[in-house]
């Protein structure tokens, strides 16, 4: 950006900030780091990732990926339902895997969740995640009308 300049030159895709409202939600576990569950801008609901977090505890649940999926998938669940949505409205998922061995029972309880119509996803294996998960989960929902 050119020197004295305080904004770029559409500046209009950077005054979001009045359209944008931060969700926490009752039945998701707490956030863990300075961030909301989820912002609610533009009619779509960004999730925050969630990892495998007891909501009434914060404790860290689920023996193997696949079971860490599930509680990740709960999670997000919570979150949509705070908003006024369901996963079903997901438009987009990411799935974070520490290994990516885990994929194929992962995919297994995804899929229980997302029956018919699933949505968009990406499948990414990283070198770690927060509390040692095994797995964590973001999304994109598309809000209710």
């Amino acid at each position: 950006m050119a020197a004295g300049r305080k904004h770029p030159p559409h500046a209009s895709v950077w005054r979001m900030s009045h359209h944008r409202h931060p969700l926490n939600a009752d039945g998701a576990p707490p956030a863990i780091g300075p961030y909301v569950h989820a912002v609610q801008a533009g009619g779509l609901l960004f999730c925050s990732g969630q990892i495998p977090l007891h909501p009434e505890t914060g404790e860290l649940v689920g023996a193997d990926a696949a079971e860490q999926a599930g509680r990740c998938l709960e999670n997000l669940q919570a979150v949509c339902a705070a908003a006024g949505a369901t996963l079903a409205d997901a438009v987009k998922i990411t799935v974070y895997l520490r290994d990516m061995a885990d994929f194929t029972a992962v995919n297994e309880v995804y899929g229980s969740f997302f029956e018919s119509d699933p949505p968009a996803r990406v499948a990414v294996a990283v070198a770690g995640l927060p509390r040692d998960a095994l797995v964590e989960l973001d999304a994109v929902v598309a809000l209710p009308d």
